[in-house]
């Protein structure tokens, strides 16, 4: 059974004052921690956000995350992008806000993370971004506008209708 994991309200804390001035790696991992994503998930992020292997440990040992249940389907798909994936307006929409983000917060430091971009070709290729894109964004600029864009993102989801 994978579990799902949470910020405790040190946690959350620790992402608006940075008082623990953690090790990028696993700030990164903490800003991924969202009450939703199963330690499968953040485990197979860690190698892209250059976290250590034993992060999720860390940050509940320290107190900054907790187990708030089990996913008790793991089958089951996990990309709010699923049933959407070859759909033409919203892997525009997707792409044209990913590249927009990537050149206003980014700048010269996302050339790379745009030719990631320019490689999707399908809307939940660009989801697979999702979390890669947030740390750099994280990174450059901060975490709290990192949590806002993966908000933003996903109410474009909603916001996008959906084929006849």
């Amino acid at each position: 059974m994978a579990y799902i994991h949470a910020k405790t309200a040190a946690g959350r804390q620790e992402i608006e004052d940075r008082a623990r001035r953690l090790p990028p790696g696993l700030r990164s991992i903490l800003l991924m921690v969202d009450g939703q994503r199963d330690d499968d998930e953040l485990t197979g992020m860690l190698p892209g956000l250059r976290a250590p292997d034993d992060a999720l440990e860390q940050l509940a040992q320290m107190g900054l995350i907790e187990i708030t249940g089990g996913s008790l389907a793991p089958a089951a798909p996990r990309a709010l992008t699923a049933g959407r994936e070859q759909d033409p307006q919203l892997y525009k929409q997707l792409y044209d806000w990913m590249s927009e983000s990537v050149r206003k917060h980014l700048g010269l430091k996302g050339y790379f993370m745009q030719l990631k971009i320019e490689r999707c070709t399908d809307a939940s290729g660009l989801e697979k971004l999702w979390p890669e894109m947030a740390a750099a964004v994280s990174k450059a600029k901060s975490p709290a506008l990192a949590n806002r864009w993966l908000e933003e993102t996903r109410a474009l989801l909603l916001t996008t209708p959906q084929p006849a």
